[in-house]
This record gives structure tokens, C-alpha cells and sequence, in this order.
């Protein structure tokens, strides 16, 4: 394909509400680029995630530019790349593949998104102790970002133990032993009400996934929310907090400014995030 024209595309399960196609596509049509973004599901392919290579190859194969991976496939794609970013390297999980020839080179923007989005949303929030849910790929991404916002001490709990134990323990590692521990999710209780913040990182709250990730009686008005979800904008979680008065933050920050360092990878061009924030709005209140 020439300079001025792209084709990209987006692996994961359950995508198909997914807003990246619209937000990379509004800002190239803005910019004057031919830019095609197309879904690759694994869930309509029949695809288990332990296939993600495949698709990467096939893709790399039929002339794509670069892909963006979603859940669940952010850990399933480290073994098929060639080069990782350090921060992709550092977090364990890869967001953005961009390809070069026959090179394949794994990057992460979601722990830049989130830091973003929450550094513009709750720019005053105590950070001595937060608990966050879900130690997956966006997880990974989120506890790094939090940490190196400045977080005291974070707490992960994840529906499978080990894995909030092996992020615990890489995060220390990163930033510093006693920064983060895992805790059980018997224990969530006692961790929500002495902290100042929580974030929820599991999917818990899409449209695929609907509900609350803890019960809402364990939120109180000393508590931000932090949301990774943005389809809907107003999750379960964000729409019970808010009522209870707790300062939140929805989804879409992090999504529009992870979109947008795709796409300045993806291009080599600079991105508006300002226009991009407002496509989530748009996007999200009409659809």
C-alpha cells in the first residue's frame, strides 16, 4: 500500500461493538488518509485464543499494516512476535502489533491510555491505597500505570489467584518490593474499605459481560472508580458508584487515547486526541 493508506485491524472475542474501527478511520479521514479497519473475531471464526499467532501471521501475510489485540488474546500473542517494546517487554501483554516487512514488533498502549485518561478524569485522586480487579492483560497495563502515577500500595484480586500473585510479583519487581500485593477475593471487603480508589480491569461490566464485578454495598463515597469498559460509557459499576458519590471515571478516556497511539504507530503521524476524546463521546451517545 502507499504512504497515505492503511489497512489494520483489531483480533479479540466479543468485538463487535468495539469503536476502534470508527476512531482510527475518523481521524485518518481527517488527516486525508485511505485507512481500512477491519474485526477479526475469534469467537465468529470458531478461533480459540491459543490460535492468535495464526491470525497474526495471516495478517502479516495479506499485506496488513498492524493489529491491535484485544481480550483474550494480549498474552497469547508474545510468542509469535519478533521484538517487543519495553513496555510490552515490562507488562507481559501486547495491545498493538505494528509490521515492518516480515518484522512483526508488539507494543502497549493501554497502561499510556490509562495514565492518560485518569491523569485528565481524577487528577486529584488519593492514590495511598487502591484495589484493582483483574490481573489480565489490561490489568497488567492499568497496575503499571497506577504505580508509576505514584500509588502507594496496590492490591490485585483476580478470579484466578495466581495470576493476581505473578502481577504482584513482577510489579514489585518493577517498582519496588511491598507496592502491590494480591489478595483473595474472599478478602474484597476489607480491602474496598479502607482503600482510596478502585479500578475494575476484568470485563465484567460490557455489554457480553453485564453486572457489577463486587457487590455495590461495598462501595461508599470515599472511593473512586476507575472503569477500563467502555461499551457501554456508563457501566453497571460507574452508574451505581456515581450515585453513591464517588468520583469516577469511565472508560472512554482510556480508550480514545490508546486508539491514538496506535494510530501514531500504526501512521508515523500525530494524532488529535482532543477530536479523539470527542469521537468516544459522539460514537457512544449515538450507537
Amino acid at each position: 500500500m502507499s504512504p497515505d493508506s492503511y489497512l489494520v485491524g483489531l483480533i479479540g472475542s466479543g468485538i463487535g461493538p468495539s469503536l476502534s474501527p470508527a476512531l482510527h478511520e475518523r481521524e485518518a479521514d481527517r488527516q486525508g488518509l485511505r485507512y481500512l479497519y477491519r474485526l477479526i473475531d475469534i469467537g465468529t471464526l470458531g478461533v480459540p485464543p491459543e490460535r492468535t499467532g495464526e491470525l497474526v501471521r495471516a495478517a502479516r501475510d495479506m499485506g496488513y499494516d498492524g493489529l491491535n489485540v484485544t481480550h483474550p488474546c494480549k498474552q497469547q500473542v508474545l510468542d509469535h512476535l519478533d521484538v517487543l517494546s519495553p513496555q510490552a517487554e515490562a507488562l507481559g501483554a501486547v495491545n498493538t502489533v505494528v509490521f515492518e516487512g516480515n518484522r512483526a514488533t508488539g507494543h502497549n498502549t493501554d497502561a499510556t491510555g490509562f495514565a492518560a485518561s485518569f491523569a485528565r478524569g481524577l487528577p486529584d485522586a488519593a492514590l495511598d491505597r487502591v484495589v484493582q480487579l483483574g490481573a489480565g492483560g489490561a490489568g497488567a497495563a492499568v497496575a503499571h500505570a497506577l504505580l508509576a502515577l505514584g500509588a502507594g500500595r496496590l492490591t490485585v484480586l483476580d478470579a484466578v489467584p495466581e495470576r493476581a500473585a505473578a502481577l504482584a510479583g513482577s510489579l514489585n519487581l518493577d517498582f519496588g518490593p511491598g507496592r502491590a500485593e494480591a489478595a483473595d477475593l474472599l478478602d474484597i471487603a476489607a480491602r474496598t474499605a479502607g482503600a482510596d480508589g478502585l479500578v475494575n480491569a476484568t470485563p465484567i461490566g460490557m455489554a457480553a459481560h453485564p453486572g457489577l464485578p463486587l457487590p455495590a454495598d461495598l462501595l461508599h463515597p470515599g472511593l473512586w472508580v476507575a472503569e477500563v469498559v467502555y461499551r457501554p460509557l456508563e457501566t453497571t459499576l460507574v452508574r451505581t458508584a456515581r450515585a453513591l458519590g464517588c468520583a469516577t471515571l469511565d472508560g472512554g478516556g482510556m480508550a480514545a487515547y490508546q486508539a491514538a497511539d496506535s494510530f501514531r504507530l500504526f501512521t508515523g503521524r500525530e494524532p488529535d486526541t482532543a477530536r479523539m476524546l470527542a469521537d468516544i463521546a459522539d460514537l457512544t451517545s449515538t450507537r
